[in-house]
């Protein structure tokens, strides 16, 4: 343990600013949207699929966006990025609590979720992935600590606020907060790093460095983007729906909230965990596994109506995510290499993206159409389980591509 804290304490400027990062993700990520969701339905007398849907279109969007603008992390330095991403979100949050129009609310939703979701995750693993080498795990555990750190506390402070100033009054704090953070975020972030050297007398192997075009044109690239997918995918349909899901079960309404404590406090302790088993075995060793417990959760929730099931659910999911954070943020450069790593980024974050969007407007659309709730989540319970079964098969020959294209890294 003795190492690793020299290992915070040596780079605690730029871990605590990816962690900064992923903090300040929270105001585009799914969760924290959909606090205010019920609010936003009834101002804007928007149905669980109409607002899914005006949600999907708005991250659809996004996620093309990012495609085109994502590459400015290999361009240009990481203080002015962030300083711009700062800014467009603390704009999207502005605009959130000015809404007056359906249109203006799709703006609102679309600058949150490509600066906030999009850009500032995607900022934070470009930069985690390129001034760490074989602290990459580590580096990428404790930057993404900072979205668990949120997905704990902001519920909870959302609810409270919104009591005193209503929904549109934490947004104005969510827009207060990000101006006031960003010249300490930027400061930290002012200083480039280069990765740790490999000690003297040893070898140490990298992917060579893979261009967008090349990557795209890899198949192994779509399969993991599917495997890699899946928790955005299925945690942001859950998430968003959970007040539909409370509801149906007849459970209390404070269950899922509390339930988000379990899921939180298992997350962070499977990022940790996951940041060493990335550094000890690789990341891709991993990705065959780690869906393995989401997809049985998902099966807990889908069959179990006791309260039970949701806090049990959390907790498997929890297990997950905590190992995805790592993974998300390791598995690519060393598929792929450091060189071009923001632009291949900005498309695997696209993906996600979509992803997190496709599920909630099509779940609230089968909601609409009366396709019972539990069948929706074992059908995406099935999902992890076959992706799993696929992933056995790809790793393996992966890894024996990388071996046999890696080059010495200086």
């Amino acid at each position: 343990m003795s190492g690793y804290l020299r290992f915070l304490h040596s780079n605690r400027r730029w871990l605590l600013g990816g962690f900064a990062l992923f903090l300040m993700s929270s105001f585009g990520q799914t969760f924290f949207v959909s606090l205010s969701a019920g609010d936003i339905r009834a101002e804007y007398g928007l149905s669980h699929g109409e607002f899914g849907s005006l949600f999907m279109l708005a991250t659809l969007a996004s996620a093309l966006a990012l495609t085109q603008i994502g590459s400015v992390v290999d361009r240009f330095g990481a203080a002015g990025v962030v300083l711009g991403v700062f800014a467009f979100l603390a704009a999207g949050a502005a605009a959130m609590a000015l809404s007056s129009h359906v249109v203006a609310l799709f703006g609102a939703l679309f600058l949150l979720r490509l600066f906030g979701q999009g850009m500032m995750t995607h900022t934070s693993f470009t930069l985690m992935g390129r001034w760490f080498g074989r602290e990459r795990g580590r580096a990428t555990s404790v930057a993404t600590l900072g979205l668990n750190t949120g997905e704990a506390l902001l519920p909870l402070a959302v609810v409270a606020l919104a009591a005193l100033a209503g929904w549109r009054g934490t947004w104005w704090a969510a827009a207060v907060l990000l101006l006031v953070l960003v010249w300490q975020v930027t400061a930290l972030m002012s200083a480039e790093r280069e990765p740790a050297p490999v000690p003297e007398g040893g070898r140490e192997l990298r992917a060579r460095d893979w261009t967008r075009r090349q990557t795209l044109r890899d198949p192994c690239f779509y399969l993991v983007a599917a495997a890699m997918a899946a928790p955005a995918l299925i945690g942001n349909t859950v998430f968003f729906h959970q007040v539909y899901l409370v509801e149906s079960r007849g459970w209390a309404p404070a269950a899922f909230a509390a339930a988000f404590t379990v899921y939180a406090v298992t997350t962070v302790v499977f990022n940790l965990v996951g940041g060493q088993l990335v550094d000890r075995f690789s990341a891709m060793r991993l990705v065959p596994v780690y869906l393995l417990p989401l997809g049985f959760g998902l099966v807990v929730l889908a069959s179990v109506a006791g309260q039970w099931g949701a806090f049990a659910f959390m907790a498997l999911y929890g297990v997950t995510n905590g190992l995805s954070l790592s993974l998300f943020g390791a598995v690519w450069p060393e598929v792929y290499g450091t060189a071009h790593l923001g632009s291949i980024r900005s498309v695997v974050v696209a993906v996600m993206v979509f992803a997190s969007a496709a599920g909630p407007g099509v779940a609230g659309l089968l909601i609409d159409a009366g396709v019972p709730y539990s069948a929706q989540l074992a059908a995406l319970g099935g999902y992890c389980l076959a992706v799993s079964a696929v992933m056995a098969r790809v790793v393996p020959l992966l890894r024996a591509r990388v071996l046999s294209q890696s080059v010495p890294a200086d």
